[in-house]
């Protein structure tokens, strides 16, 4: 019997949720997926930290935000290296509210992709999914940049990134199962909460429904996982972004797998169509203790990351 992984691979397109391109060439999914933690993640690891001195030298005369792009640039050309491929790289998170900002460092981060000879077909920029970074992408998208819309929640963003004519977004199941988790506290019983029933499962499930439903072409990959379980109840989602130990242990597993989510099952759904300008997006958006709270605490994890990679690039070598 072949793998978890490899019977997944008929359903989904398996993507390495990581910086770690090592571990990426061991498991040899289709694309790859960093973000300010892992990257920092990465280069404080005796194997990757060679590239951050690297490019301190290379670019000893440019400012740390210049440094971290470049840094960002040259982990994403070592994973193409691995993938056949793309790669999403992320728009530093503090522009999560800056349209303008957001577009003209993605702009950036595009440019010197294409200076290192990488085409933008095999890029995805990475934006959180607040209103202004939904506004942005549109625009990015109009010029032939591709974006990944991260720090999905809810059905509201995933709509108005579709409005957008995104190329992909990544839903949550992790954070959105951690949230429901510490709600419900002593009153949470696991097995009740597994599989489809798992509110994170639930969440990309509903998204994955619209999106069919109404033909929508918007590529949707499920992210943040705590354990294989939330995988696989998401079979025959479009892509699944998984992390290293993950991917390992689906390799380690052959009990059989079945195809969860269906396009065909998805159209034959009563769902009602969402209509969506800014104000209705904030307001809808508000509504959802859950999707805010996750949204605002995955900037500000991101931020954090990045402030931390940034004294990382000041202090090195000096």
């Amino acid at each position: 019997m072949p793998s978890q992984l490899n019977q997944l691979r008929q359903f989904t397109t398996v993507v390495a949720d990581t910086g770690d391109f090592e571990s990426i060439r061991v498991h040899k999914p289709t694309d790859a997926t960093t973000n300010p933690s892992l990257i920092l993640k990465a280069v404080q690891q005796d194997t990757y930290k060679p590239l951050l001195i690297e490019t301190i030298k290379e670019f000893p005369n440019h400012s740390v935000e210049e440094k971290l792009d470049h840094l960002l640039i040259k982990f994403g050309q070592k994973i193409l290296d691995v993938v056949p491929g793309r790669v999403s790289t992320e728009v530093d998170a503090r522009l999560s509210f800056d349209t303008q900002g957001t577009i003209e460092r993605a702009k950036h981060l595009i440019q010197l992709y294409e200076q290192a000879g990488i085409d933008r077909s095999r890029v995805l920029i990475k934006i959180a999914a607040t209103w202004e970074g939904i506004q942005a992408a549109r625009q990015l998208e109009q010029e032939g940049i591709k974006c990944n819309m991260t720090l999905i929640f809810s059905l509201v963003q995933a709509v108005a990134c579709a409005d957008a004519k995104v190329q992909l977004i990544s839903p949550f199941v992790g954070r959105i199962y951690d949230w429901y988790k510490k709600q419900a506290g002593n009153q949470w019983v696991e097995a009740d909460n597994a599989g489809s029933n798992d509110p994170g499962v639930k969440s990309v499930s509903k998204i994955y429904h619209y999106y069919k439903k109404f033909g929508i072409k918007t590529e949707i990959m499920g992210a943040s996982f705590r354990n294989t379980s939330q995988i696989l109840a998401l079979a025959g989602c479009d892509l699944l972004t998984i992390s290293p130990d993950l991917l390992q242990a689906l390799s380690q597993q052959d009990t059989p797998i079945t195809r969860v989510l269906d396009e065909q099952d998805s159209q034959q759904k009563a769902i009602d169509p969402l209509v969506l300008d800014e104000k209705t997006f904030r307001f809808l958006l508000n509504q959802e203790a859950m999707a805010t709270e996750k949204l605002a605490e995955g900037i500000r994890a991101f931020v954090a990351d990045a402030e931390k990679l940034d004294t990382l690039i000041t202090s090195t070598l000096g």
